[in-house]
């Protein structure tokens, strides 16, 4: 059950957080818990809108109830998992293994069962957040993909520890090709993790940056080794063996 407020006023940095639950009471208990602890909750009752809505307010966290009508936690949890980086943390009443390890395969960072102490939930709520801001745990490691290093944190990437000369745009898109390395994604799902606009993606702009980017990389565009081309799908880097 939800606790009556006992904590005192935070200097941690304002949050915002995406609640999709579909018990009303239970919803509006733990926004008005969490907005006490200066925490902007933004609550969805439906899975169908979830989705849309986690990719229009981008969270700092997104609290995933499992049971959900129109579409299940779990589903969501792919879906925006293959979009977004955002920590998940299911809030289901099944407490389960079986469903907690069925939840963290399926992308959620964390998981707690009801009835939860409304304390705990404000704490993992932070931590997850610090950790995403980076301001928790280790520092960022740099991503190594065979003969490519990218520096996230740096904006600065090498080829055969040659650097390559990208626009902010182009360092965002391998990035996120890299990060999700033999993974095919779309151009929707391409610009959601630039954080491009929506036109983006249906005037096929992605296409011309996924050019310039190749031919940076020395990649052939008739016979690409780096970043292949799924015909009617969208793009991804490939493992180099």
């Amino acid at each position: 059950m939800l606790e009556e407020r006992t904590m005192t006023s935070t200097t941690e940095e304002p949050l915002t957080v995406v609640l999709v639950e579909d018990d009303e009471r239970l919803a509006k208990l733990t926004a008005r818990y969490l907005e006490s602890h200066d925490v902007t909750v933004t609550i969805v009752a439906d899975g169908r809108e979830a989705i849309a809505r986690v990719l229009q307010v981008r969270p700092d966290v997104v609290l995933l109830d499992l049971m959900l009508p129109g579409m299940s936690g779990l589903d969501i949890c792919r879906d925006l998992r293959s979009r977004s980086d955002v920590p998940i943390l299911m809030v289901t009443a099944r407490g389960e293994e079986a469903d907690r390890v069925v939840g963290l395969e399926g992308g959620a960072d964390d998981y707690i069962a009801k009835p939860f102490s409304s304390r705990e939930l404000l704490a993992r709520i932070r931590a997850h957040a610090r950790r995403a801001r980076g301001a928790a745990g280790p520092a960022k490691k740099t991503i190594q993909l065979g003969r490519l290093m990218i520096d996230a944190d740096a904006m600065h990437a090498t080829l055969d520890d040659t650097a390559l000369n990208l626009t902010t745009y182009e360092f965002m898109l391998l990035r996120a090709l890299a990060e999700r390395a033999g993974r095919v994604l779309s151009r929707e799902q391409l610009v959601d993790l630039v954080r491009g606009s929506a036109e983006e993606a249906f005037d096929r702009s992605v296409d011309v940056h996924i050019s310039h980017l190749r031919a940076k990389l020395g990649d052939d565009p008739r016979n690409p080794r780096l970043i292949k081309t799924v015909r009617g799908v969208g793009y991804m880097l490939a493992l180099e063996r």
